[in-house]
């Protein structure tokens, strides 16, 4: 079982991560693709568990995707965005 200070830190690296990724909308917002973030290299070395930690920084409201569970290759075009700058 993962400790909570575990994942806070995951979901800071996460954050870095969709900020690395991603790209500013209109609005402002920093957004990814799901895809871009399954298939980066370092994210792959960073993460074990990438759907896990997205899960966890949903429920922070840190960031906000559609659905419940993402999968791969499935919801590749799901647009991950980043609610605190």
């Amino acid at each position: 079982m993962m400790t909570t200070m575990n994942v806070e830190h995951e979901v800071g690296l996460l954050v870095e991560e969709i900020r690395r990724l991603g790209t500013r909308n209109a609005d402002g917002q920093v957004s990814v693709k799901f895809g871009v973030l399954f298939a980066d290299e370092k994210c792959a070395n960073l993460f074990e568990a990438l759907v896990g930690t997205l899960k966890a920084a949903k429920r922070r409201k840190i960031i906000t995707y559609q659905g419940e569970l993402l999968l791969q290759g499935v919801h590749d075009d799901v647009d991950i965005m980043l609610l605190q700058d």
